[in-house]
């Protein structure tokens, strides 16, 4: 019954929805994992959003099994993909045009760390996932984790068990609280998300704090701006108002 309601569901979005392309793209990943992962083994549960003292993050899949949990973030895009670990943006390029896109692995950086404060849980037990579902072709060379072919293949790499069916299923009541929490809803998500960019204290990339910096060279050697602690990892900056 599942499955045809997932099949409904992508039909819909090909038909009749004019802002469809990432609803699909997290339609697909659903429907791979339906069939490449034993449901036995691999608890799903989908888009939830997750509260933290730095505002909210919303995660597309979530995978629970004895080998970790898996943060899956898709990408539904064509053309060629263009980026390097520590950039900012990502570039696509499709028809002789280039868009820019934030660096999907600060994305899950931060989800990561939210999840596993949320959760009470170690991040390495955690493991994150970029996939990109589109017709793309990766012209710059990528970490492992960012993949756009065999998501239940790469996610059969993790074979060590390093979580009990106890903690599995305390994890799963955990998320179920959270997604039958009226206040967590899309809106006041995307209101969250408006507040940390514009925030003086959080990083709007990874949530990290921001402190203080000052410039050491260049044209602007001495001013002062807004950094991420996080630095190097996360390289944000803003001017000091």
């Amino acid at each position: 019954m599942e499955l045809i309601i997932l099949l409904l569901f992508i039909f819909y979005l090909l038909f009749f929805t004019a802002n469809s392309r990432g609803k699909l793209g997290e339609a697909h990943a659903k429907l791979h994992m339906w069939f490449s992962l034993n449901s036995s083994i691999y608890k799903r549960v989908h888009d939830v959003i997750i509260p933290s003292k730095n505002g909210t993050t919303q995660i597309d899949h979530l995978l629970m099994s004895p080998f970790g949990v898996f943060i899956i973030e898709t990408k539904n895009l064509k053309g060629w993909i263009f980026g390097s670990e520590r950039q900012a943006n990502w570039t696509q390029s499709l028809y002789g045009n280039n868009y820019s896109f934030q660096n999907p692995l600060r994305q899950t950086f931060r989800q990561k760390r939210i999840l596993s404060e949320y959760l009470q849980i170690d991040e390495k037990l955690i493991h994150t996932v970029i996939y990109f579902v589109g017709n793309c072709t990766f012209k710059t060379a990528l970490p492992f984790n960012v993949i756009n072919r065999g998501l239940g293949d790469y996610i059969k790499q993790y074979q060590e068990t390093v979580l009990s069916e106890h903690e599995i299923e305390k994890i799963i009541y955990q998320l179920d609280i959270l997604r039958s929490d009226p206040a967590l809803t899309t809106k006041k998500h995307i209101q969250s998300l408006r507040e940390r960019h514009n925030s003086d204290t959080t990083c709007p990339r990874c949530g990290s704090d921001l402190v203080e910096r000052t410039a050491r060279k260049g044209s602007n050697a001495g001013s002062t701006f807004m950094g991420c602690k996080n630095y190097p990892r996360c390289k944000f900056k803003k001017n000091v108002s």
